[in-house]
């Protein structure tokens, strides 16, 4: 596992491969029943005798450690589990509302936003006039980095702001619907 900016890349290579139907890819959440969720599924080659590379990117938010296993499913319904994995992500050292992207958008866009400290924190959408919209998030989150999809389908085209409130800081950045 390796850090890519704000994700987290899997590679893993089998060495021959038996009714490989594919590998469910899991990270621990301490909220869930059992503590694992399947984040994503990477088909397998079935039947092969040379090695092959697999891939899987993650986009975790907040937190800084992640723990990672796989889930290797064969096509007769029989499984195995690889060995947890586990991978460090760099705390950011300020507050950040990044700019949205796409912007300019058409419905959805995504706000990213870093927090160095565990922070009560509310990521809100007002219209020109300053009229709460909507607010994105309004919970305590441990420190880390954050996106948030935006999805205006029911709005109409025009300019709105994003307010990020955490702890001490505010910031408020504008974005572009156009339909």
């Amino acid at each position: 596992a390796k850090v890519v900016g704000n994700t987290i890349e899997l590679n893993w290579i089998t060495a021959t491969e038996v009714n490989n139907y594919g590998f469910e890819v899991e990270r621990y959440l301490n909220m869930t029943l059992d503590g694992w969720q399947r984040i994503g599924f990477v088909e397998g080659h079935g039947n092969s005798n040379s090695p092959n590379e697999y891939s899987f990117t993650d986009s975790p938010k907040g937190g800084i450690t992640f723990n990672y296993r796989l889930k290797q499913l064969d096509t007769d319904g029989k499984y195995a589990f690889s060995n947890v994995i586990s991978i460090e992500v760099n705390l950011p050292l300020k507050y950040i509302l990044n700019q949205n992207y796409p912007n300019p958008f058409n419905p959805g866009t995504n706000i990213l936003y870093s927090i160095p400290k565990s922070s009560n924190v509310i990521l809100s959408v007002y219209d020109m006039l300053g009229n709460l919209i909507t607010n994105l998030v309004n919970e305590n989150q441990e420190a880390g980095n954050y996106l948030v999809n935006f999805n205006a389908y029911e709005l109409s085209s025009g300019i709105y702001y994003y307010k990020l409130q955490a702890g001490d800081f505010v910031a408020v950045k504008k974005m572009l619907l156009l339909k």
